[in-house]
């Protein structure tokens, strides 16, 4: 694309966003400037989803290789492992990276390709893949913030101990955690223990539509979806905590990083604002998604409405682990999307969660069932996280909108047209900036996605990219037009503030 066309795609995409607004209350203007210093943007990424090479150099399986191998578990039954080949691309997707004025770059590391069996012996290759992956961003100035688990247990794990079932993984993951600080903690300043154990919790082990794939029968061959979702998030939050205590133990001082968690949340808002029963079911549903894990992490238990509501479904912790638990976090890191209504079932008191109000949307639909565009919900879901946790530094560590693959008869050109999603950014940006205005602690920014990928489920069906991935030509990456939009608002012009 000339650069006189690019031009143009971006000042049309800000005349539109920006004449939306021109009757409302004065809003703030979407650009690096308006940010408070230092604060980092980025895009998220996850191994699983792009690094495709899932059997080569050395790498073990994790739960997802074999996962997508059962007919019919993902759309297309396609799987992940080519998907848009970083392993061998990441130099190139790097640049892409900076071209858009990016100062980090999310990524998590496949535990099996360091560690095939889970523990035990080194894969020097996989180390070796890491490794160059550092210093390139070094090299181009971009900050990693590592994510350690992003989903990919070790499939040897699983076959041997059961995984995020058995309380022995706490130490599996703590050795692999401090084979990861020894290893790039001298260069790597921003650690995430977990990506949204809420979703590998629910959707692996409740309802079986992503890896391992348990839920109670007939409808998964094994599992209990009463009490394997609280089993698997109680080990992932001990894991969390024994990691963070090692970590500011012996690795903290001398390498001068800081390790957080993130967590995703729906924000959720009362069917009938002016029910009080449907107040009670919103803040219950935000507690029971978000303060599941946040809880712990700040006060030392699980909230008091999922006690209520589980009883003895719900594991406990031991004075010494709530010890342990409690304060384990120097950062929170918040994936948000989308927002929904909250009302109770008056048959059985469960709380429903529904994106309709007399079959009116919440906000714009997407091709996601899940995802509705609802910009203020990012706005009051950092301010809920600010009221409940006393103002922690947050980094909103994901943020982004799918489309549906175009009709591959269009010429690339249009294909590469995005105002929806650079109209979502902005919005949800805006909130960001209202958010922080408002007093949130926030530090930066991430993207989802870098481009377009493996999306879990439903495969290569939908695509969340800022760069289109030609799936039918080489994984051939072109910018979208929100790839233009980013470039323009993160020029590196003087910060204000």
């Amino acid at each position: 694309m000339a650069i006189s066309k690019r031009v143009c795609v971006v000042l049309v995409a800000i005349l539109l966003v920006s004449q939306r607004f021109a009757s409302a209350e004065e809003l703030p203007t979407v650009e690096r400037a308006s940010f408070p210093k230092d604060f980092v943007f980025g895009t998220a990424t996850a191994a699983y989803q792009y690094e495709g090479a899932a059997t080569e150099g050395g790498k073990g399986l994790s739960i997802w290789d074999t996962f997508t191998h059962r007919p019919g578990v993902i759309a297309g039954n396609t799987t992940g492992d080519i998907a848009v080949d970083q392993y061998h691309r990441y130099a190139e997707d790097l640049w892409l990276l900076k071209d858009l004025n990016m100062d980090a770059y999310r990524f998590s590391i496949s535990w099996s390709r360091i560690f095939p069996k889970g523990v035990g012996e080194v894969n020097w290759e996989g180390v070796k893949y890491y490794d160059m992956l550092i210093k390139h961003l070094l090299e181009l100035n971009i900050e990693p913030y590592i994510t350690l688990y992003h989903w990919d247990m070790p499939q040897a794990l699983e076959d041997s101990i059961g995984g995020w079932l058995s309380p022995d993984i706490v130490d599996a993951f703590t050795r692999y955690a401090r084979f990861c600080f020894e290893r790039w903690g001298p260069r790597v300043k921003y650690w995430i223990t977990f990506n949204e154990i809420h979703s590998f919790a629910n959707a692996g082990y409740s309802s079986g539509e992503h890896a391992p794939g348990r839920c109670t029968p007939p409808k998964c061959s094994a599992g209990n979806s009463n009490t394997e979702p609280y089993i698997v998030s109680h080990h992932a939050l001990l894991s969390h905590a024994h990691t963070v205590d090692m970590y500011r133990k012996e690795f903290k001082d001398a390498q001068k990083g800081v390790i957080g968690i993130t967590t995703d949340c729906t924000w959720y808002t009362p069917l009938n604002s002016s029910s009080n029963s449907d107040q009670r079911a919103a803040q219950e549903a935000i507690e029971g998604f978000l303060g599941w894990y946040l809880d712990p992490i700040f006060f030392g238990d699980y909230p008091a409405s999922m006690r209520a509501s589980l009883g003895s479904n719900l594991p406990t912790f031991t004075p010494k682990q709530v010890e342990l638990i409690k304060g384990s976090q120097d950062f929170v890191g918040i994936n948000h999307y989308s927002s929904m209504y909250a009302t109770f079932n008056e048959t059985n008191g469960e709380i429903i969660k529904t994106g309709y109000k007399d079959g009116v949307p919440i906000g714009g639909v997407t091709p996601s069932d899940w995802l509705f565009v609802a910009p203020s919900g990012m706005r009051k879901l950092l301010g809920w996280v600010r009221e409940r946790y006393n103002n922690p530094i947050v980094y909103v560590t994901e943020n982004g909108r799918d489309e549906s693959n175009k009709d591959e008869s269009l010429p690339l050109a249009d294909q590469l047209k995005d105002p929806e999603r650079i109209e979502y950014y902005h919005d949800y940006l805006q909130n960001v900036l209202l958010a922080i205005k408002d007093g949130s602690d926030v530090r930066g920014y991430f993207a989802w996605s870098l481009m377009d990928n493996f999306e879990w489920a439903v495969g290569f069906t939908v695509r969340f990219g800022i760069y289109y991935v030609d799936y039918k030509n080489g994984l051939a990456r072109y910018p979208k037009s929100s790839a233009y939009w980013f470039q323009e608002i993160l020029k590196r012009t003087e910060n204000l503030s």
